[in-house]
């Protein structure tokens, strides 16, 4: 066992020799600010026939000793220490490799030498293995002690170059070292949660914004990372909070002549609340759709031309093009930042009557992926103008967009309107019409995704947690003004603290963390 009082490593090998650390350290109103446990340290995990009384006791007892010297100011750190990359891999100028836990002084120490650096600044060091002392690089060394870190935990960073040989001697040493283990995904941010630095709605944030592909996606992600969903649930939460206190009160003094109504007094603000959650709830899935991408499915007759669009629309060639009908027989997806939007395009199946059991699959998918779209775009082959297919009229909904094709073949000019909606006319073999049909799209996604607003719900989890609150809001505004009402109240709140994971996080915490990536 080690601990560190004021910065100085002391090995303790029994209970007994606290003592002297306590007359030298805690007398007069000194602490110790941490407490350190090393595998390799002689306290065996169990009591033992030599009268040691096992690492959990002596534990304790040092713990109790250090309280009753220095204070409530004694904390424990304890378990393990974790590294792992957190830049990108591949070769690259430059790698951060960071260490969070009790024996992250002790890595900084064994590999980059001491004095550590002052707290917080970069300082050139020349790495070596702790074993042998021979070099292996020279880079910028920073140490973060707690609980100033980003995990509340002591912290060091290895900024160091980035080749493959350099980043496996690093982490090699630190594999060697005693107490520290690779990290698992997202447990750098797990452990930033867990000491209270960030929230799970933060901590999700931290996530999409590392995952972020379009300027759009950035932008939300950012927000929710800067605390935008907490404080919204956060100031839902104390209002409830407030609420059920004042109709508890009101019913534990009902003998009493308060001179009011706990549910009249209460239901002005309950409705208000409720309206806001409602309105929160009724956005479409605007914050899930720009995580996912906005889905648009391209959907129209065999030969209009749907393939022909995907790769115009792509700049690519993502999808097969032939004369001959029912090539496509599977969706075909391409991703696009189109203006800082994310797109999923998706070419279907042509819409017709089939008597291949294949081509009939990839026709109910087709209509399967325009039923779930954002967005659909019907293609009508203007080769075949003005006669329009049926089943492609039939898919020109409210969420849909009529694409003339072919226009290049067209003897009369491009119809405005195919069936009460505005006609886009485009020519995939030429381009003519593309650029006013990305900007048709542009301004159709950006009419869904108004800029600014109050932050949006990003995740099915947050969805369903606001659903039982404003469920539990109404069924308090529909009740008897008793304890069932502050019951109510109490679980409108509970839901809303499982969000931002003030309660029952141990059951979704997996589930947050286990898309982060490692050294996140």
């Amino acid at each position: 066992m080690v601990i560190y009082p004021e910065g100085v490593w002391y090995s303790i090998k029994t209970v007994a020799d606290v003592d002297e650390i306590i007359e030298t350290h805690l007398v007069g109103g000194g602490r110790v600010e941490r407490l350190m446990l090393m595998p390799d340290q002689p306290f065996p995990d169990e009591a033992d026939d030599a009268g040691d009384p096992g690492r959990a006791a002596a534990t304790a007892a040092l713990l109790t000793r250090c309280r009753h010297a220095g204070g409530p100011a004694v904390r424990e750190m304890t378990g393990d220490t974790i590294f792992a990359l957190s830049s990108g891999g591949g070769r690259a100028a430059i790698a951060v490799v960071r260490v969070s836990g009790p024996a992250a002084r002790m890595a900084l120490a064994g590999i980059g030498g001491e004095p550590l650096p002052e707290p917080r600044q970069a300082t050139l060091r020349r790495f070596r293995q702790p074993e042998t002392g021979e070099p292996f690089d020279c880079g910028l060394a920073l140490w973060l002690p707690a609980p100033g870190s980003a995990t509340g935990e002591d912290m060091a960073e290895f900024h160091v170059h980035g080749g493959p040989a350099v980043l496996s001697a690093l982490l090699e040493a630190l594999g060697a070292l005693p107490g520290l283990r690779p990290a698992e995904p997202g447990e750098f941010t797990r452990r930033a949660f867990e000491a209270g630095r960030l929230d799970l709605t933060e901590a999700e944030g931290i996530a999409d914004l590392v995952a972020a592909e379009t300027e759009a996606q950035r932008r939300q992600a950012l927000a929710q990372m800067e605390g935008g969903l907490h404080r919204l649930y956060e100031g839902w939460r104390d209002r409830l909070m407030a609420l059920r206190a004042h109709v508890e009160a009101a019913i534990d003094f009902s003998d009493q002549d308060l001179g009011e109504d706990p549910m009249a007094a209460a239901a002005p603000d309950l409705a208000a609340l409720e309206a806001e959650i409602a309105a929160h709830l009724d956005d479409s899935r605007r914050g899930e759709r720009l995580r996912e991408g906005f889905a648009i499915a391209i959907v129209g007759a065999p030969n209009a031309g749907k393939s022909s669009l995907l790769n115009r629309l792509a700049g690519r060639d993502a999808a097969i093009v032939s004369t001959r009908a029912g090539t496509t027989r599977d969706v075909v997806e391409v991703r696009l930042d189109l203006a800082g939007w994310p797109i999923t395009l998706a070419d279907t199946a042509g819409l017709r009557e089939s008597s291949d059991e294949i081509e009939s699959e990839g026709v109910r998918r087709a209509l399967d992926r325009a039923a779930s779209a954002d967005l659909s775009l019907v293609v009508f082959d203007g080769a075949l103008w003005p006669e329009a297919d049926a089943a492609s009229l039939a898919m020109l909904g409210d969420d849909a967009l009529a694409v003339l094709n072919k226009t290049d073949l067209l003897s009369s000019p491009v119809p405005d309107r195919i069936d009460r909606h505005a006609a886009l006319g485009v020519s995939c073999l030429t381009g003519a019409g593309i650029e006013a049909l990305l900007e048709t799209l542009v301004a159709e996604i950006a009419r869904r995704y108004p800029a600014g607003g109050a932050p949006v719900l990003t995740r099915i989890r947050h969805r369903q947690a606001v659903v039982e609150s404003r469920d539990a809001l109404t069924r308090a505004l529909a009740g008897p003004a008793d304890e069932r009402l502050a019951e109510e109240l109490r679980l409108a709140a509970h839901a809303l603290g499982r969000i931002t994971g003030r309660v029952d996080v141990e059951a979704v915490l997996d589930l947050v963390f286990r898309d982060f990536c490692i050294g996140k």
